[in-house]
């Protein structure tokens, strides 16, 4: 069987770090190709990729990936059997139309976003990706939605929490804890635009077999985590809440993600003032802005931020169930360190954490044992195969049981 051209579309943080694990799998794929809207980002990669020793075959491309026939254009062109989307959310329905059009399976690591709306009703997956669920299917497309880390590690660790622990599930509740350091005054450690949007809007979990709402930063809670300690987390609404909400309809699904004061400090100033917003205002000399995009501008480019990061991540799935009829728990987690993620492939942690999961999906696609030729999420597919070759790419999974805490 002829393996499977790639292509990779982005060149951010998260771009960079795929790049480098796809080069680092290339003997599982064919020609490797990277495009992005501003064609001298996506060789700035190539460029990475050849100071750590690699002589990729890597071809750029230009490409705007807001035009779905312009993506299937170039999917026919390159013959692409693989596309790893790790653009801005933005695009994810144009690429996703422009893989059904042209047959190429398609990895995403994000939920769609309309630029025009922030924090639309649960469950946002029904808003857009599911209404294709048909059109993959019908086209025999492998559509492999939120396969980053949360979304999509964390699905996959809820199905091994299916699989191997419980009989029924009844708690899963993620959590995100960056325990590191970038030295700067402030920064976001993703694209500023979709980190802020993500907090500006109603906090959903699903709880009781309904939606929940709260404000961000209302419900807080302390957690006591393997390597990073006690860490402050608050209740947040995230992408994977809406996709393990369908499947886990009778647990109660909640996520938690790690901030300090400082960053709530900044983020509460910065939304009372109305920065935050997406709505343009009009200046006085009559010129008009997003407040929004005035603030990703001067805000460091979270690329940048890589060199000077020290300190771990720990992100996991508390999950209470039972088996046999009987109660327990168990935490399923990872460990990633933003120093070593440097000095592999010149990325933080948070890149590092979000860019490795979806080049495992695009090798289990190129196996087989995930090209499934329709729409699903992570916790639809097999989770130990992904789990264990995560490992296998720098990502190792950790289960703390009644037995200890030990390796899967």
């Amino acid at each position: 069987m002829a393996k499977k051209n790639v292509l990779i579309i982005g060149a951010g943080g998260v771009a960079q770090v795929v790049a480098h694990k796809v080069a680092q799998q290339a003997a599982e794929f064919g020609d490797l190709h990277i495009a992005n809207r501003t064609q001298s980002k996506a060789d700035a990669i190539i460029d990475s990729l050849r100071l750590k020793g690699h002589d990729m075959p890597f071809i750029s491309h230009q490409l705007d990936a807001m035009d779905s026939e312009a993506v299937e254009e170039l999917l026919r062109k390159l013959n692409i059997g693989i596309v790893i989307n790790v653009g801005s959310a933005f695009i994810n329905m144009t690429v996703l139309d422009g893989c059904i059009a042209a047959g190429s399976a398609y990895i995403d690591t994000a939920i769609h976003e309309d630029p025009a709306k922030v924090c639309e009703t649960p469950p946002w997956y029904a808003n857009y990706e599911w209404k294709r669920r048909d059109d993959a299917a019908e086209a025999g497309v492998t559509a492999i939605l939120g396969a980053g880390f949360d979304p999509g590690v964390v699905n996959a660790y809820a199905r091994l929490a299916e699989d191997e622990y419980f009989d029924k599930i009844d708690e899963i509740d993620i959590v995100d804890i960056n325990a590191g350091s970038h030295g700067r005054w402030f920064a976001t450690n993703f694209d500023p635009e979709i980190n802020f949007r993500e907090f500006t809007g109603t906090v959903y979990s699903w709880q009781g077999g309904e939606w929940k709402s709260n404000k961000m930063f209302e419900v807080g809670r302390e957690w006591d985590l393997p390597v990073v300690g006690k860490r402050k987390a608050y209740l947040s609404g995230h992408d994977e809440v809406h996709s393990l909400s369908a499947r886990y309809k009778d647990a109660d699904v909640r996520f938690w993600m790690g901030f300090g004061d400082h960053y709530i400090n900044v983020f509460t100033v910065l939304q009372n003032l109305g920065l935050l917003s997406e709505q343009p205002v009009k200046t006085a000399e009559g010129q008009e802005v997003v407040p929004l995009k005035v603030v990703k501008a001067v805000l460091p480019d979270p690329a940048s931020l890589a060199p000077d990061y020290e300190g771990k991540t720990c992100i996991g799935d508390l999950v209470k169930g039972t088996r046999d009829g009987k109660p327990g728990e168990v935490f399923i987690y990872n460990v990633a360190d933003h120093k070593d993620a440097f000095n592999e492939v010149g990325s933080q942690g948070i890149s590092y954490t979000a860019g490795v999961p979806p080049v495992a999906a695009a090798v289990l696609i190129a196996r087989g044992v995930w090209d499934v030729k329709k729409m699903v999420n992570v916790e639809d597919l097999p989770a130990r195969p992904f789990l264990e070759l995560l490992g296998d790419l720098g990502l190792p999974t950790r289960v703390i049981d009644a037995t200890g805490d030990h390796p899967i």
